[in-house]
């Protein structure tokens, strides 16, 4: 088996990479997206408590 026959995957290459393309991107955006909100959160607490 040959690397170009590997990544077209009998035909389906296109449907299968771009699934696991898309997996990739939804893992790492539920883990990134909590962890970018986290800062925002505690920026502002932080920025609310310097005003009291």
């Amino acid at each position: 088996m040959t690397m170009q026959e590997f990544f077209a995957m009998g035909g389906y290459g296109f449907y299968v990479w771009t699934s696991y393309g898309l997996t990739l991107i939804v893992l790492l955006a539920n883990i990134i997206i909590p962890v970018v909100q986290r800062r925002q959160f505690l920026r502002a607490l932080a920025l609310k408590q310097r005003r009291q």
